[in-house]
């Protein structure tokens, strides 16, 4: 009969294995291959630690194997496999992704999977590949705007650190207007949404007037003070601060963040928070709108409400934001900030020098 060769582990090996063996973020085919070696070194069979591990013979075998020919490099790692030689060399896959990075084509602003396969003489299927790997994906476009404000630090430290550590007794509220907002209605009925189909709504639309929606997001709980109007001057945002002043404890101090608007910044505005003493005012830089948590509650109106409503008049329009803002109201759930200030502008001055870098070439 014939007997397997006998498995012998140092401890260093041993507690290696048992760790991978009993590991919760180890793949499971790597855990296995401990399990096999250390039954192996217990003095067990191959056919013993098949019916224990409810494996093949042969798998228990070839794990025995390797281990004895490799060491822990022969479990660690999968046997090389033949299969079809690569077509495609180190040098004309490195001209691909160097084409693709720095070069454009003659009649487009950007590559396509053809256009590529077609200058660099591949198939768009090894196209797609390199591009796969590479993480290169030409026909995508994010948009971005670095702020030049000559103040942006001391701006963004005194924010963040309004999100990161409130002052005690105060409330923090992210203030701001999404304005022109439109009570758009299609020109012809859309079709509802139904097994193998797609809700559809025409790509025209008739518009039916606008207003402003101003809102005042609480950083503490979540909760927002909304209301709607016509236009956005500084008598409306006058208007909106007194609602916040009656909708807000007299006896809490309040911090709000706005932006950089003429409106916000309104002579007779400031003569009213001048006589209304426990309202400060923090501006964001320029071009710096996302530091303004305001700004996410926006955006889940526009997905969640707007893009897809058909409004016949702004009456509608204003009675489902004001809807919204009920509904959210009801079980609010505030955004967590965790970016630090001293992270975000070691990012900003990267992305600044990387600009700079490009307007000198």
């Amino acid at each position: 009969m014939r007997i397997a060769p006998k498995v012998i582990v140092t401890t260093e090996q041993r507690a290696q294995l048992e760790g991978w063996a009993k590991g919760r973020r180890v793949p499971v085919r790597l855990a296995q291959r401990a399990q096999i070696v250390l039954l192996a070194a217990d003095g067990k069979r191959d056919i013993e630690i098949a019916g224990e591990l409810d494996i093949g013979r042969r798998n228990a075998a070839r794990w025995r194997k390797r281990f004895l020919d490799l060491g822990i490099a022969g479990i660690e790692r999968d046997a090389p496999r033949p299969g079809r030689k690569r077509r495609i060399s180190d040098r004309a896959l490195k001209k691909i992704v160097q084409m693709t990075t720095q070069t454009r084509p003659a009649n487009a602003t950007h590559w396509s999977t053809r256009s590529m396969a077609q200058a660099a003489k591949v198939s768009e299927a090894s196209v797609r590949r390199i591009w796969h790997a590479h993480g290169l994906k030409p026909h995508l476009v994010n948009t971005f705007k670095v702020s030049n404000d000559r103040h942006f630090s001391e701006k963004l430290q005194d924010i963040v650190g309004l999100y990161l550590d409130p002052p005690e007794h105060a409330l923090v509220l992210c203030c701001d207007e999404k304005s022109q907002i439109q009570a758009l209605d299609r020109t012809q009925p859309g079709l509802p949404l139904k097994k193998g189909r797609a809700q559809s709504m025409t790509h025209d639309y008739k518009r039916n007037g606008i207003t402003t929606l101003f809102a005042a997001l609480n950083t503490l709980d979540g909760n927002v003070i909304g209301q709607c109007m016509r236009r956005h001057r500084h008598q409306e945002w006058l208007r909106f601060l007194r609602q916040i002043d009656a909708a807000t404890p007299k006896d809490k101090e309040l911090h709000l963040i706005a932006d950089n608007y003429a409106t916000h910044k309104h002579p007779k505005v400031k003569t009213w928070l001048a006589k209304h003493p426990r309202f400060h005012m923090h501006f964001t830089p320029t071009s710096a709108s996302w530091l303004n948590m305001v700004e996410r509650f926006f955006r889940d109106l526009s997905e969640q409400q707007l893009q897809r409503g058909v409004f016949h008049n702004v009456t509608e329009l204003v009675q489902t934001i004001e809807h919204y803002v009920e509904q959210h109201n009801r079980g609010p759930k505030p955004f967590i900030w965790t970016a630090r200030a001293s992270d975000i502008l070691a990012k900003v001055l990267r992305a600044r020098a990387r600009l700079d870098k490009f307007q000198s070439v």
